[in-house]
């Protein structure tokens, strides 16, 4: 279907000759105005199936080397025709003629040629410019003795516009009504006018010698625009009479070897004034154009038009040259007449070849990428030669193993893709094509060109790992480095070009920032204890189109530093008392020294030490474990209270610490030492332990009423003594909790590979005491032995105290 279309729609565009469809644009529009749907209004889509409307694509023909700025662009996907650049009308096109601009399109299906469409744009004139008079002022003179009807010659307006209605002028004369002058208006033949001031009766010198009116130049635009020519009117004689032309249309032909030291033609002109008046020179009048100035010289005084310079073959074959004859009267008078110049062709001159680029192009050189289509349209050939008969007919020829040309009609051609292109195996290409006429002899032209061949993106970016380990210490300063991300692309330009991002999953904060060439750095100081490892994956992604992508998974260690320093759990409190009853051959453990450290490995292993308080080198305190034990045995002359400095260092560099301070109040017990000794020389032990475990519970069976009778008592007695001691609570209190968080009997080993001991404690409030069993826990253990204290209430732990109190009473 779309075949059997496109072929009726090449067919309909060989067959139409001249423009394809004509647009007009007001000048001084901004760049970007809106011209025209090229697609639309020419119809091209009606015969294309509208899955492959999206297909087609237009572009304007660039030329290899431009000789003006683009005043156009057309939308690749729409057909849609906009303006490049502010257009203005008198500097585009002659004033009075037609103004447009022809704009060539070439339209494809992808990169499948399908035609060029010549588009006409009439540049609409916009009255911006307002006659001007050559001076504000002009002096004429009238002789007293003229009669009614003399005339004088005064200047008149130029209008730079280059619309017929905004450059034609219209003239009003403004004065007194006794004033006896009217203004009479003739065209000349390049469409100005001639203007004169016309007596309407016998002027008296001495009556009034000097007049002043206005003359009034008005254009037809909307709205109009004018100017005023100020005359001043002296009476006297002056020159009356224009010079005239011996016929007021001279037709030349000329050879293109015209030699330049023959005139072209002489014009002649008379004035029949006398002396000054009757002098005339020859000027070219402003009507004519730039282009024929270049190429004609006139003689200001004989009147003889020269060729300047050999005019150039395939050059505008016909010329109009508009020349003015000027007396030298005050004020001068002038006539207008127009050369026709017409250069006659019978040379055979050689072919020109213009070639302009579809896509991208330097200078010569055009650039097309390595995925291009076999058929792809990517150059437009015209070929002048403006050669009579055989002398201008021409055929061109281009021999390439990549790139072959195909005739779009009558010295029309199209340079496609013969076979695929390989930017690896090629990424340059010259073309060369020639044209030959078939004059006798036939002339030859060549005109050579380029192709560049673009890398196309297809290798996506790779690493050399799939995951990729760093290593950073903590307490680093912001935009510190941590390392490389290294990513390799083969491909070339863009394609080669590769950014790096972070891939955030938006829930946690991402402390590190990528920059273009792969450092990944810090945005904050990390903090090791916060966290120690960080696992995230980097984007990586080239500048083609379309663009590939990879990621790699990255790993980033928080390594430690020691950069804080341990604090004791137990002591918890600085200074801490601690009150400690020895019993001989029996107690060894006090208690358990307890710290931490929040950072990690070698930065958070801690050593304990005492300082000072230990002159007598009764204790022992194990470095590693924290245990505070007895170094030797104890008597009566060692209490008292000894008040020690403890200190904790962890193992990092520099090294770090915490101390504080410890008192132990240490009561030496002889009684207990005699009780648990006393049998060791005498009678049966066996006999003794039985005896009293039968006297312990005969006497608890018996005692049980009467000890709760007298715990009750003893509590109530006791609380209302404890509300007027609340100072000791808290020493107390931090007693209980580290000596007497159990009634039960517990062991625990002092050191690894040890025998579990037990051993017994008093601790001491008012001049009550409370005897309990109790073991010492080290680390954890200890603090779920406090817990379980904390948690039995107070109340409950007094009761349990006066029961064992009464119980020991009874042994």
């Amino acid at each position: 279907m779309f075949v059997s279309s496109l072929c009726l729609l090449l067919s309909a565009f060989q067959v139409t000759l001249g423009v394809d469809f004509t647009y007009y644009v007001q000048e001084g529009q901004n760049p970007g105005t809106y011209v025209g749907d090229i697609a639309a209004d020419t119809h091209l889509l009606d015969r294309i199936s509208p899955q492959d409307r999206k297909l087609i694509r237009f572009s304007q023909i660039k030329h290899a080397i431009p000789t003006a700025a683009q005043l156009f662009r057309v939308s690749r996907s729409t057909g849609k025709l906009y303006t490049a650049q502010t257009l203005d009308a008198e500097a585009i096109c002659i004033r009075s003629e037609e103004c447009y601009k022809m704009v060539d399109v070439a339209v494809r299906k992808g990169e499948s040629f399908i035609t060029i469409l010549e588009i006409k744009v009439m540049v609409k004139d916009v009255n911006d410019h307002q006659p001007l008079f050559p001076d504000k002022q002009v002096f004429i003179q009238f002789s007293e003795d003229d009669r009614k009807g003399a005339k004088r010659s005064i200047p008149n307006a130029v209008d730079q516009d280059a619309g017929v209605g905004n450059s034609q002028i219209t003239y009003e004369l403004k004065k007194n009504k006794e004033e006896p002058f009217t203004l009479s208006v003739a065209k000349n033949l390049d469409g100005t006018s001639k203007l004169s001031i016309t007596l309407e009766d016998m002027l008296d010198r001495e009556v009034k010698d000097s007049y002043v009116i206005q003359v009034v130049a008005k254009d037809r635009g909307t709205p109009p625009r004018q100017s005023v020519l100020d005359v001043h009117i002296s009476v006297t004689d002056v020159n009356d009479n224009p010079p005239i032309f011996s016929q007021n249309v001279y037709n030349v032909s000329i050879k293109y070897e015209h030699d330049k030291a023959l005139p072209i033609t002489i014009l002649s002109a008379t004035d029949s004034d006398l002396n000054q008046n009757r002098k005339i020179s020859f000027h070219f009048s402003s009507q004519t154009s730039s282009i024929a100035r270049t190429l004609f010289e006139l003689n200001v005084e004989t009147g003889e038009i020269f060729l300047r310079k050999k005019i150039a073959f395939g050059q505008k074959l016909t010329y109009k040259l508009y020349v003015q004859a000027t007396d030298r009267g005050s004020p001068p008078l002038s006539s207008t007449a127009m050369v026709i110049v017409n250069v006659i062709n019978q040379q055979n001159t050689p072919p020109s070849i213009d070639v302009s680029f579809v896509s991208e192009s330097t200078g010569n050189t055009a650039s097309i990428s390595e995925d291009i289509e076999v058929g792809s349209f990517i150059a437009y050939v015209k070929v002048t030669d403006n050669d009579v008969g055989q002398n201008g007919e021409v055929s061109c020829y281009l021999q390439h193993q990549k790139f072959q040309l195909q005739t779009l009609g009558t010295k029309k051609y199209k340079v496609i893709i013969k076979n695929p292109l390989d930017r690896e195996v090629q990424d340059h290409h010259d073309i060369t094509i020639s044209c030959q006429d078939k004059g006798m002899p036939p002339l030859h032209s060549e005109s050579k060109f380029s192709i560049k061949v673009l890398d196309v993106n297809d290798v996506r970016p790779q690493f050399t790992e799939r995951t990729l380990k760093f290593s950073i210490y903590e307490n680093q300063r912001s935009k510190f480095p941590v390392g490389y991300i290294n990513a390799t692309d083969p491909d070339l330009g863009l394609s080669g070009q590769l950014s790096y991002s972070l891939l955030d999953d938006k829930k946690h904060f991402l402390p590190f920032q990528i920059s273009n060439d792969g450092l990944i750095s810090t945005l904050v100081s990390l903090d090791h204890e916060f966290q120690s490892v960080y696992n995230f994956k980097v984007l990586v992604r080239d500048n083609g189109s379309p663009s590939f992508n990879n990621t790699v998974n990255v790993i980033v260690e928080v390594r430690d530093r020691n950069d804080n320093a341990p604090h004791f759990i137990f002591p918890s409190i600085n200074p801490f008392t601690l009150e400690v009853i020895y019993y001989a051959h029996h107690t060894k453990n006090i208690t358990v020294l307890k710290a931490t450290d929040k950072d990690s490995r070698e930065n958070s292993f801690l050593k304990y030490e005492m300082t000072s308080g230990n002159e007598k080198k009764m204790f022992f305190l194990n470095r590693y474990s924290g245990l505070l034990t007895f170094a030797r045995e104890l008597t009566q002359q060692d209490a008292g209270t000894y008040y020690f400095c403890l200190i904790v260092k962890d193992n990092g560099i520099p090294v770090l610490s915490a101390t504080t301070n410890l008192t132990i109040v240490l009561t030496v017990s002889n009684k207990t030492y005699e009780m648990l000794n006393g049998g060791n020389g005498q009678g049966d032990e066996k006999v003794h332990m039985f005896l009293m475990i039968a006297i312990v519970l005969v006497s608890m069976t018996v005692s049980v009423p009467i000890t709760a009778a007298m715990a009750i008592c003893f509590v109530r007695c006791r609380n209302s003594r404890n509300a007027n001691t609340n100072s000791c609570k808290k020493h107390i209190s931090e007693q209980k909790h580290l000596m007497c968080t159990s009634h039960l009997d517990t062991s625990w080993a002092e050191v690894p590979g040890d025998r579990t001991t037990e051993f017994d404690t008093t601790i001491r409030s008012g001049s009550h005491q409370i005897k309990s069993r109790r073991g010492i826990y080290p680390g954890d253990q200890l603090d779920k032995s406090r817990k379980s204290t904390a948690s039995g209430g107070s109340r409950t732990l007094k009761d349990k105290e006066v029961v064992y109190q009464v119980s020991a009473f009874l042994f």
